[in-house]
């Protein structure tokens, strides 16, 4: 027989020396027995290199790309604006003439909750706080939606934007302590933007304390209306925006005046230099008692004439935009142009985005760890509470950035829309955070991201629930009037309210309550636990696993069973590092086996 050859674990360099009658266990993967804390956080190093560890050619590299960076930045900051003008520019074309009528005396906008869904709404659809407060923004500042409306849209818009912290924790379902710390730290910013739309939208529904606060501040920044506005961005956006489209916006406003004959005139402007002449013109009248007072008057056989003023325009010179020549209707060119700076829009955010993150790095990530206390990227949900918070601070300049490339006639609702933006999210703060016990959302988040780390399909609940089904039941509640909507709507807080307490007493003080509400088991399993649920959606994706699966799923799992059949093949065989010499000796096939594992 072939001697055995030599294998030795570096792992384990005790064991050659073990005595020969001492007992060794086979060989086996260990799992720790002890499970940590789920809530605890790995430690990150940063391996980023330090200034002065750079040689002469790596400081110009990074000299050259820091300013590569901010140039890139700044030109897509400044299409970002453009792109603004150009959204309230198709907003006018798209509806212009007649849903400036809609919108003032649309039922569902006058409705504070039916504008509060539709920002919820409108941001799913754009993925994006930002994105949507622009386009309301721009809303505003083309005269198409009124402030007071706009302000339970702004509220929606909150909502809206956290679905998308939701959509991105719902990635980390495959490691059971990551996705509880990640949802609880997507959904403390749902918890955030709900209780404090439960608090706000009410308040200002009854006293309008958003808008008149924003009201009193844009009064006293005094700015003026009319022609004599200032245009602020405007002035370096122009160039490049009256090359894409230029208005008419003497049609908007002959429109408004009621002039019938504005109707049917396009908004797009096609001669941007005109002249106007004006000349006597002598026309017939009935009579005498018809002739303008002071104007020349006289009679020509049987007709009475007399003289009036008429300007004529004359066309000039046309207008350089690229829909000069285009033969297209004003809805058209709307819906181009929508598409066209909606795409701008959200790519110019999303590249701003990661710039900005690119940029955030080095010494400045250096400074952010001191301060925090924590490795890159990886917080606790303590901390990260209030970057949530100072993030919503930080997406309100984006609505104030757009509320300043409005025209200067607008300027000033455009500025008082985001303003309201902004104070609503400091509102929410001064409610859910200076002191501690009013710090409900983490407490909430972190009992969801237990509930959802147990029962991980609970997620996808969630997520469905809180952001489609329940907005689209209370848009179609209010669409039906506040009476069906209040009918339906108190019962529902009410009982929540009464579970919400009983829970509380439960835990707390169960001895102040009757015997039969100390516990929920006079219920139904079903309505107190989450294990039946939990069998059945098991055993419907068990179903559907083994009926619906493809050939490739198929193919994937004859892999993972083979492999389970290999690893059982393989644990008959013995470690020959724990091998003692006494023992018998394998076949050459079996011991080569037994060596590669």
């Amino acid at each position: 027989m072939a001697p055995r050859p030599e294998v030795r674990d570096t792992l384990s360099p005790t064991l050659d020396t073990a005595p020969k009658d001492s007992v060794v266990l086979p060989a086996y993967s260990t799992e720790d027995k002890y499970e940590d804390d789920p809530w605890n956080l790995p430690e990150l190093q940063d391996n980023g290199l330090k200034w002065s560890e750079l040689d002469t050619k790596g400081k110009v590299l990074r000299v050259l790309t820091a300013v590569v960076k901010f140039i890139l930045l700044v030109g897509f900051l400044y299409m970002f604006v453009c792109s603004l003008d150009v959204l309230s520019s198709a907003f006018q074309l798209v509806g212009g003439k007649a849903a400036g009528d809609i919108f003032q005396d649309n039922a569902v906008l006058s409705n504070p909750v039916a504008g509060l869904v539709i920002g919820v709404l409108v941001t799913l659809l754009v993925q994006s706080s930002s994105t949507s407060s622009s386009i309301v923004v721009s809303m505003v500042s083309s005269g198409l939606l009124e402030v007071q409306s706009a302000v339970p849209v702004i509220m929606g818009a909150n909502i809206g934007t956290s679905v998308t912290n939701t959509i991105v924790a719902m990635m980390q379902a495959g490691d059971r302590n990551e996705f509880r710390r990640a949802f609880a730290g997507a959904t403390v910013h749902d918890f955030f933007n709900w209780l404090s739309v439960l608090i706000l939208l009410p308040l200002e529904a009854a006293t309008g304390v958003l808008y008149k606060l924003t009201k009193i501040i844009i009064d006293s920044f005094n700015i003026q209306g009319g022609n004599n506005a200032p245009d602020l961005l405007n002035v370096i956006t122009d160039p490049l925006t009256d090359a894409i489209i230029e208005l008419d916006k003497k049609v908007i406003s002959d429109i408004a005046t009621g002039d019938p004959a504005a109707r049917n005139k396009s908004l797009i402007k096609i001669w941007c230099k005109t002249e106007k002449i004006t000349t006597l013109v002598n026309i017939t009248v009935p009579s005498d008692a018809n002739c303008t007072t002071g104007a020349l008057c006289w009679v020509e056989g049987n007709k009475t004439l007399t003289q009036i003023n008429v300007t004529e325009t004359i066309n000039l010179e046309r207008c350089n935009h690229i829909f000069v020549y285009a033969n297209l209707p004003d809805l058209a060119v709307g819906l181009i142009l929508l598409a066209l700076s909606l795409l701008i829009l959200c790519t110019c955010l999303i590249l701003i985005v990661k710039l900005l993150n690119s940029m955030l790095k080095g010494q400045v990530a250096v400074v952010i760890k001191k301060v925090l206390n924590t490795g890159i990227g990886v917080i606790s949900l303590e901390r990260a509470y209030p970057l949530t918070l100072g993030s919503n601070i930080g997406t309100t300049t984006t609505a104030i950035l757009a509320a300043m490339a409005a025209p200067g006639e607008t300027l000033a609702n455009s500025l008082q829309v985001a303003l309201c933006h902004f104070f609503f999210n400091i509102a929410g703060i001064l409610l859910w955070y200076p002191i501690p016990f009013t710090r409900i959302p983490i407490r909430l988040a972190r009992a969801l991201g237990n509930r959802t780390a147990k029962y991980r399909w609970f997620a996808a609940l969630y997520l469905l629930l809180c952001f489609l089904l329940m907005p689209l039941t209370i848009l179609g509640l209010s669409l039906a009037g506040w009476q069906v909507l209040v009918g339906v709507a108190v019962p529902i807080v009410v009982l929540a309210i009464f579970i919400i307490v009983v829970n509380l007493m439960q835990a707390r003080c169960p001895q102040y309550l009757p015997s039969g509400l100390r516990d929920w088991d006079f219920l139904p399993r079903p309505l107190h636990s989450m294990a039946p649920w939990d069998r059945v959606v098991t055993s419907g994706m068990a179903f559907c696993g083994a009926r619906c699966c493809c050939k490739c799923c198929q193919s994937t799992d004859d892999e993972e069973k083979g492999l389970q059949e290999r690893k059982k093949s393989l644990e008959i065989y013995d470690n020959p590092v724990l091998t003692r010499d006494d023992e018998p000796q394998e076949t050459s096939k079996e011991t080569m086996k037994a060596t590669q594992l």
